[in-house]
């Protein structure tokens, strides 16, 4: 009796890809701004595919194969053309579909331990921002699960954790710079409430009065102004000095009009 012969191997699933916009940041510099085609992973799905080219999912918000709008875990086809897009700001994405269909109610964050000058920048904003640099990318992905956060990193590997749903890969490298980024992408104007939450220990900033803020002020401080506020988390006391303004300078320009409407409170601060 002869030897059964093995069977044949399938047959490679090659996809044709098409990344667009900032996503190209994200691609080796020869697959940039037009189509290219790889081989697939057998049962590879979008998501597998995109992170495997390097582009986080948190990234993306509609994908396309074959002109049909389509999520994560689509199977991939030989032959299948895949058009992926970042976040729209520009034009109606409405009748496709949106890949994070339920957006955080609110703007929470937690940033990793390269962005501690934006975690300051975001908490004088007002926004509830979680940052030590000793937190683990598990631990990230743990806060960002749970406490409903988005994620904050220039760490693509973070970002394609299953735990993080909503995320931004933080392109610039200087804090000022980051906070605009951030603010644009998420469009954070509208709910920014400056001065209102401790830049160190994130908890809320309360109205105080000069009696109360007394022992804890330098007599030039005391001398010189009236209005405070206090950490309802570290007990400091803040006070609108030289820190204050220039802090207003860097609000002012990114608010522009809306700035007029934040609720000021001391920013300068002591223990």
């Amino acid at each position: 009796m002869g030897t059964p012969s093995a069977a044949p191997a399938a047959s490679a699933v090659h996809a044709t890809f098409r990344f667009y916009e900032e996503l190209n940041d994200f691609l080796a510099a020869d697959r940039r701004g037009h189509e290219f085609t790889v081989r697939c992973a057998r049962a590879a799905t979008t998501k597998h595919m995109i992170e495997a080219l390097g582009v986080p999912h948190t990234e993306v918000e509609v994908i396309l194969v074959n002109g049909e709008s389509v999520g994560f875990g689509r199977l991939l086809a030989d032959g299948d053309r895949v058009a992926v897009y970042p976040v729209f700001e520009a034009f109606d994405v409405a009748p496709l579909l949106r890949l994070r269909p339920q957006p955080l109610r609110t703007s929470r964050f937690v940033a990793d331990a390269h962005l501690g000058g934006l975690a300051h920048l975001l908490r004088m904003m007002g926004f509830d921002t979680l940052y030590d640099n000793a937190f683990a990318d598990h631990e990230i992905e743990r806060l960002a699960l749970h406490e409903h956060r988005v994620v904050l990193t220039r760490d693509r590997g973070l970002l394609e954790r299953r735990g993080v749903t909503h995320g931004v890969y933080v392109r610039a490298l200087r804090s000022p710079v980051q906070l605009r980024e951030v603010f644009e992408r998420l469009q954070l104007a509208r709910s920014a409430r400056p001065f209102t939450r401790c830049l160190h220990c994130n908890a809320r900033l309360v109205a105080t009065t000069k009696a109360q803020a007394l022992p804890q002020l330098p007599p030039r401080v005391a001398a010189a102004f009236d209005r405070f506020s206090a950490c309802e988390g570290c007990a400091r006391v803040f006070w609108e000095g030289s820190h204050w303004r220039r802090m207003r300078v860097l609000i002012d320009d990114l608010l522009g009009d809306a700035a007029a409407e934040a609720v000021p409170a001391a920013t300068d601060a002591a223990r």
